[in-house]
């Protein structure tokens, strides 16, 4: 069966409308409440605050966040950073109604008391839950404020609503420490309620008519172009070359604002303002899972940098906050600070971080400067740091963070929204040659034979992998079997990176298809689960020596299966082989402590040796993930299964040259030339070709994929020069308009004419476009431009039957049309999901154009481009 990667980008109509919906809901929630609050004296308790936290997080939480997964996957950098910021805020104020309603003032005051007082200024006074989540509100007030900035130079709905927010939160904040705040805050949420109802549907509207019906969408406030001129460096220019992905929103932005909340709210309780982290905890676990979904999509990209960063500043932050949560609500620093000098997971995490900072070297200023940040916050994080100054020094190193974090926020904003590095971000500290010859010059010390097999190739995700398993390990590491408040301190450093985490990975290797992949993660995150539960956990549900065979029994069962796994891993690297046969050991550890007969030297031992593997395994397959090159030594595979797959494939029904070859666009060019109908990528989706100056193969076209003959088919020129020296009839505007398109996305429809046959259109000047009109298009992929070059003007059509899915890599087009055409073009992956965005220029001067079919280029930017030219002819 067919399928794609995912829906085209235009399916998903206007998630925008579902996002203000939700946010217009909370806010008037908010309104009711605090008015009832003002005009009454008495706030809501119990079962309101219950109520109330249960409908933020359901509607103004997971309703948002559904907005901003489509905002993503419709290419809106905007839209999907603040939909699920947003969907994070209500969350997590929710989250604090109902922790408010659990323990009210006089239950919550019992509960604060004497757990972090060591972290108070003198003569500070305790305050409530709620009040502890002023940290939140003010770090979401400054990225509110950002949002609303730039939301402005893509429309002027949003700024209003967005910045209301802001002053809403400002106030509410304000409102937690004094009722008289709550009425300008329900008013703020009024006009929230009222820009918001607007704003949805405005774009309810637009959604069914695909035009703009009432104002205040598709013009900015400003043009953003206006807020720099593009930098000589760019982070989207330099580093690994690679094609330009808008099959999903870039999620740098939105793991920056998790980066920017998460570390303030973290400073605020390091200097004291916070009693314990019960509301911290959730607050950060909130904004972390977003950071998890930036990670994600960052994985969709195929970008495994910031899937590994985000991956592991989510992580990190998890771990940290649960911590501190076990620390101050549930034991006491008094009596737990000294259990803290055994654990040793910070300095996995500060390994971790130099390994991000080495390979951002050859990214820009910005990049560097964030991860020398946390190489800090890392440092502060170490349990053996002295404890006077320990949270200080976490304070100061989270304030950093926070101020780097909130400039790269706006930066990766303002740069997305506009394409270009408008906003200053440095330029890179070493090209990525250099790193690349950095990092091979440790390979050839211990490879001096050139003809040794390479590797198997690392995959998107192992790095997280590795990260996970190493972390769990080093913080298993226990010196003492009798220190309760390590074990349970240690809880969260080896629950969340090896079970929880390891889901998510799990979960990404099966979206990459890896069946293998997936097994190993979530194989080991049963076994790292069971080893918190019994090891960490054991005491508190009263497991021992007398009823844990269940865990004697499912140590010989992982024993077992473990081994199996080994085999397979070693077809792999060695470097997996020796995790695995590392991971045997440790399962033997397990099922020795389980018999009461652990030798527990042998088993730090181990559990070192382990992690120190899981570190250069997760360095290895980042660095040759990132470049696509064996750069770092990860062994080759010890058993190869031969393959007789090669024989026993069915040759495919016509002629299937790779497009990177010569030869291979000699042939196809060679068959348009005769009249042949071939596959071709373009630089969205793939597409059908025939040469215009065959008129029968245009006409076999339409056979091929069913195509109703009313339905006009366009052609692709390789360049602008080809239609100016056609001097055809068209206005400057136009002319300036096109210069601003193409190459690109965008195909423009012009009046048709003579000059067509000047082109190079020939004979097949009836079979191509309308009687009165043509649609013409320059690719931006340089395969098809120099196959153009060889054969002239092509007539263009996708490559599906008519009425289905858009074809988005050359199997698909060989599985469904190879056997009525003479050749496919084969390049892999397209670049897009979804076809060209299509524009009647025909009135360009009369009315304007109008938007026929939005496609990868939203309408809203093509209607930006032509104002700026506009006002630029005018």
């Amino acid at each position: 069966m067919v399928s794609t990667a995912g829906f085209a980008a235009v399916f998903y109509s206007e998630p925008a409308v579902l996002g203000l919906l939700a946010n217009v809901v909370s806010a008037f929630l908010l309104c009711l409440q605090n008015f009832a609050t003002a005009h009454t004296g008495l706030g809501p308790q119990g079962a309101q605050d219950v109520l109330a936290g249960v409908h933020l997080i359901l509607i103004g939480g997971f309703v948002q966040l559904l907005a901003g997964f489509l905002a993503f996957r419709k290419y809106d950098h905007l839209g999907g950073a603040a939909f699920l910021t947003f969907s994070a805020l209500w969350s997590s104020y929710g989250a604090t109604r109902i922790i408010s309603a659990a323990y009210p003032p006089l239950q919550n005051t019992t509960l604060l008391l004497g757990n972090a007082s060591h972290l108070l200024p003198a003569g500070m006074t305790l305050t409530s839950t709620s009040q502890s989540a002023v940290a939140g509100l003010v770090a979401y007030i400054s990225i509110s404020f950002i949002l609303s900035f730039c939301s402005a130079t893509v429309n002027y709905i949003m700024p209003f609503i967005f910045g209301a927010i802001a002053l809403a939160l400002v106030f509410e904040a304000v409102a937690l420490f004094g009722q008289w705040a709550l009425v300008v805050s329900g008013v703020i949420e009024l006009v929230i309620v009222l820009c918001g109802l607007y704003g949805a549907v405005a774009l309810l509207l637009k959604g069914i008519t695909q035009r703009y019906i009432l104002p205040g969408f598709g013009h900015p406030l400003f043009n953003v172009l206006l807020l720099g001129s593009a930098q000589k460096s760019s982070s989207k220019a330099i580093g690994e070359e690679k094609k330009k992905n808008t099959k999903y929103a870039e999620p740098m932005a939105l793991g920056n604002i998790c980066d920017t909340v998460s570390p303030f709210i973290f400073a605020f309780y390091s200097f004291g303002y916070m009693k314990t982290f019960c509301v911290g905890a959730a607050w950060i676990s909130i904004i972390s899972s977003c950071q998890l979904l930036s990670s994600f999509y960052s994985y969709l990209r195929g970008d495994v940098y910031y899937t590994t960063k985000f991956g592991v500043h989510s992580l990190y932050w998890l771990v940290m906050s649960w911590e501190e949560f076990i620390l101050t609500v549930l034991l006491g620093p008094g009596t737990a600070q000294e259990s803290r000098l055994g654990m040793f997971g910070g300095w996995f995490f500060l390994a971790v971080a130099c390994m991000l900072f080495l390979m951002s070297t050859h990214k820009d200023t910005l990049e560097m400067l964030q991860n020398a940040s946390f190489i800090i916050l890392m440092c502060a994080s170490i349990h053996q740091i002295p404890v006077p100054g320990a949270y200080l020094f976490l304070g100061a190193a989270c304030s950093l963070c926070t101020a780097l974090s909130l400039y790269a926020t706006f930066a990766s904003l303002i740069n997305s929204i506009g394409e270009k590095a408008l906003i200053p971000i440095g330029s890179q500290a070493m090209s990525s040659s250099a790193l690349q010859n950095t990092l091979m010059a440790a390979k050839s010390c211990f490879t001096r034979s050139k003809n040794l097999p390479s590797s198997t190739r690392a995959e998107v995700p192992d790095a997280l992998f590795y990260i996970c398993n190493g972390l769990a390990a080093i913080s298993a590491i226990q010196t003492t079997f009798s220190d309760p408040s390590r074990q349970q301190l240690s809880i969260p450093s080896v629950l969340i990176p090896g079970a929880i985490m390891q889901l998510y990975v799990c979960r990404i290797q099966v979206q990459g298809g890896r069946r293998f992949g997936c097994i190993l993660p979530f194989c080991y995150a049963a076994f790292w689960g069971a080893w918190t539960w019994l090891r960490f956990a054991g005491h508190l549900m009263n497991i021992g020596a007398g009823n844990n065979e269940g865990f004697t029994a499912g140590a010989i069962a992982f024993l077992v299966l473990n081994a199996f796994l080994m085999i397979l891993a070693s077809s792999f690297n060695v470097v997996l082989l020796c995790m695995t046969a590392a991971m045997e050991l440790l399962a033997i550890c397990f099922l020795l402590f389980t018999l009461e007969n652990l030798p527990l030297p042998f088993e730090i031992v181990m559990l070192s040796i382990f992690s120190i593997i899981c570190f250069y395994g997760a360095t290895a397959s980042l660095a040759n993930s990132m470049f696509g090159k064996d750069l770092m030594m990860m062994g080759p595979p010890l058993f190869t299964a031969e393959s007789s797959k090669k024989d026993t494939e069915s040759p495919p029904p016509c002629i299937c040259p790779k497009s990177h070859c010569t030869s291979g666009l000699r042939a196809i060019a060679d068959l348009l030339n005769t009249g042949a109908v071939c596959g071709v990528p373009t630089d969205t989706v793939y597409a059908l070709a025939a040469s215009c100056r065959h008129p029968q193969a245009i006409e076999k076209v339409y056979r091929i994929k069913d195509r109703p003959q009313e339905k006009p088919i366009c052609i692709f020129i390789s360049n602008l020069d080809q239609l100016r020296a056609a001097a055809p009839p068209i206005s400057p505007l136009l002319w300036q308009f096109m210069e601003n398109v193409y190459p690109g996305g965008i195909g423009c429809i012009i009046k048709k004419g003579e000059w067509l046959k000047k082109l190079g259109v020939g004979e097949g000047y009836s079979r191509v476009g309308t009687q009165d009109s043509i649609m013409i298009r320059v690719p931006d992929l340089t395969v098809l431009v120099h196959l153009i070059d060889m054969t002239g003007p092509l007539a263009i059509t996708s490559a599906n039957p008519s009425g289905e899915v858009d074809s988005t890599h050359h199997d698909m087009v060989i599985s469904r049309l190879g056997h009525k055409l003479e050749g496919v073009l084969c390049d892999g992956d397209s670049d897009e999901v979804v076809a060209s965005t299509v524009v009647n220029c025909t009135k360009i001067d009369e009315s304007g154009i109008t938007i026929i079919r939005e496609g990868c280029i939203p309408a809203g930017k093509v209607m930006q481009i032509f104002e700026r030219v506009k006002n630029r002819v005018v």
